[in-house]
């Protein structure tokens, strides 16, 4: 199963440590309950554990919830730490973050708003 996620309408990444034990119900109650987001949105979730090295990712696409679970061999991810947090990324922060660099590069160019000539 190979799917284009890049039209979702929002990425979001729980910040701190979520308990990797936690299944596709545990975690759809967890964006529900404790962030008050609709886990059925066009959305995708991403979940990280203590050790930074695997991260879950939950999306519902319309007849049922998918969960992919990646584990890496080497390296770990820069998750950001603040505890009960959900930030919303753009598809440019999610690559930066599954590269293993940090979702704020402040040497990035950013885009800038249309100017008046």
């Amino acid at each position: 199963m190979k799917q284009d996620y890049t039209s979702v309408e929002n990425i979001y990444i729980v910040c701190g440590k979520t308990d990797m034990r936690k299944g596709m119900d545990g975690l759809a109650t967890l964006i529900q309950d404790s962030f008050e987001l609709d886990p059925y949105s066009d959305s995708i979730f991403l979940f990280a554990g203590r050790s930074k090295d695997r991260y879950k990712c939950l999306y519902f696409d319309g007849d049922g919830f998918a969960m992919l679970y990646k584990r890496l061999d080497s390296g770990k991810l820069q998750w950001p730490r603040n505890e009960r947090e959900v930030r919303n990324l753009s598809q440019q922060e999610l690559r930066w973050l599954l590269e293993g660099l940090s979702i704020q590069q402040p040497k990035a160019i950013r885009s800038s708003p249309k100017g008046i000539f």
